[in-house]
């Protein structure tokens, strides 16, 4: 088996690009942008892609309450429980910063209420949202 070789330069340029890919999908999360995120995840894009924080395509889009990007990025296979560097789940994130559709999103793909730290029962309580702390039993 030949192994590639490139003139130089070019594999740099290549992990140029695939870093500014990241940095656009990453972005399209926080941004709520469902057009970009389904083109690519579509295309095969990992879902549970992350960040140099451990924060997830999902994390972002919970956390910034783009409940229709946080549809889309589960649809395509993200782990509704994957915590970030920090031990933060989506779910905590979404909890935290009072977005109720988003939270409801994240317990019908099955996330964990009571993993993470905090826990989003804990960030329910400890912020005092009562209406999602209603939702997660």
């Amino acid at each position: 088996m030949s192994q590639a070789t490139y003139p130089s330069g070019d594999a740099t340029n290549a992990d140029d690009e695939t870093l500014a890919l990241a940095h656009a999908l990453f972005d399209a999360a926080r941004e709520g942008n469902t057009e970009l995120l389904r083109g690519y995840l579509g295309a095969g894009a990992p879902a549970n892609l992350t960040n140099a924080s451990g924060d997830s395509l999902l994390m972002l889009a919970a956390y910034h309450g783009h409940e229709e990007a946080v549809q889309l990025i589960l649809h395509h296979g993200a782990d509704a429980n994957a915590a970030n560097d920090r031990g933060q789940t989506p779910l905590a994130g979404a909890v935290f910063k009072g977005y109720t559709g988003v939270a409801r999103v994240l317990l019908d793909a099955g996330a964990d209420p009571d993993a993470g730290i905090p826990t989003a029962r804990e960030a329910a309580a400890m912020f005092a949202r009562s209406d999602i702390l209603a939702l997660l039993g």
